[in-house]
């Protein structure tokens, strides 16, 4: 592991540490300071699987962040102001959905061919096979934001969390309505260790302080939640202590939507020892267990990440999803740097 010395990126390479004195902070930003840092799995992480590996150094500029994942109230604000409509409540072009799947597969019946998005199952019963996640997500039609759990749910009275059911593309309609976009794996990162360079959670390396610092699954997953840190599922944002630098719910709640795509090989192809500036990850798709629809690394965790099953909430943990589907697990946040803010 680098000193704290070989960590400084200020000796070598010349980065935007600092907000810049002539650029406010966009409302309910929070400025990431440029830093080198360890991406990738930790010394001592018992949970870091092979894609995190192995560590290396990255170097990124400063830029802005949010300081919560998008919420209900804002997507909504962005969907009054454009007519937006999200994946999830768009009809379904089956010309269209095949081009994604293996060559020969059959259409399903028109009743199942209907808008809806993934939901977790909250109704299990027995031990089911941890191997097959399809035993606690289900296809919900009518399920989308405004109805989470279904066309008979509702967010009224959720005003203040995180939206969900957001499809890669719904993101970034948002982030263009915004003048923003989404955050690199790297970005995300730097932004999630705060103050730090190395550690496995945003507060530090002690797990024993999950409970009082991210939404997390509680109880035996996935048929028992014992609510011990507060919430059986969802959470409003800023219902946990912030990291370092003041930003909130980046481990668990909801996972987050970066832009890099997809590739786990991606870490163990880098050459050489010097840190990576800037890094925008792999420029190749790779998956060979869903070889036919491109997925995006989203980061983070959720309120179903627990010990037994795949202990996501950790900084470096890295996880994929297709870009065209969302469920009640996936949020984002959004970032700007200030080129971007004085191009506007």
């Amino acid at each position: 592991m680098p000193s704290e010395d070989e960590l400084d990126s200020k000796k070598t390479y010349d980065i935007i540490i600092n907000q810049p004195d002539s650029i406010q902070t966009p409302k309910g930003m929070q400025w990431v300071q440029g830093k080198t840092f360890i991406k990738g799995a930790k010394v001592g992480d018992a949970y870091a699987m092979d894609r995190e590996k192995p560590a290396h150094k990255v170097i990124v500029d400063g830029f802005f962040m949010d300081k919560t994942e998008v919420t209900n109230s804002e997507f909504e604000e962005f969907v009054t102001a454009t007519g937006y409509v999200t994946v999830a409540e768009r009809p379904i072009n089956w010309e269209e959905m095949k081009k994604d799947l293996p060559q020969g597969t059959r259409k399903p019946v028109d009743s199942l061919l209907l808008p809806g998005s993934l939901v977790f199952n909250r109704n299990i019963s027995g031990r089911p096979d941890m191997s097959n996640y399809g035993n606690w997500w289900t296809w919900k039609i009518g399920a989308n934001w405004r109805h989470p759990q279904g066309p008979n749910s509702s967010i009224q009275g959720k005003e203040e969390y995180p939206v969900v059911h957001i499809a890669y593309e719904d993101a970034l309609a948002y982030c263009a309505w915004k003048k923003r976009r989404l955050p690199t794996e790297a970005e995300w990162e730097a932004a999630a260790q705060g103050n730090f360079t190395h550690t496995i959670y945003t507060w530090g390396n002690d797990p024993e302080q999950l409970k009082d610092h991210a939404n997390t699954w509680q109880g035996e997953f996935p048929i028992k939640s014992t609510t011990r840190d507060g919430f059986e599922y969802l959470a409003p944002v800023k219902s946990y202590p912030p990291n370092s630098i003041g930003l909130y719910d980046l481990l668990g709640n909801v996972w987050e939507w970066t832009s890099d795509i997809y590739n786990p090989m991606y870490y163990k192809n880098l050459e050489g020892d010097q840190p990576i500036v800037n890094p925008a990850g792999a420029t190749e798709y790779y998956n060979p267990q869903n070889p036919f629809q491109e997925e995006m690394i989203i980061k983070g965790g959720s309120y179903l990440c627990h010990a037994s099953y795949c202990a996501s909430y950790r900084i470096s943990a890295r996880m994929s999803t297709s870009r065209d589907s969302g469920s009640d697990h996936v949020g984002f946040r959004t970032v700007v740097t200030p080129a971007m803010i004085v191009q506007q």
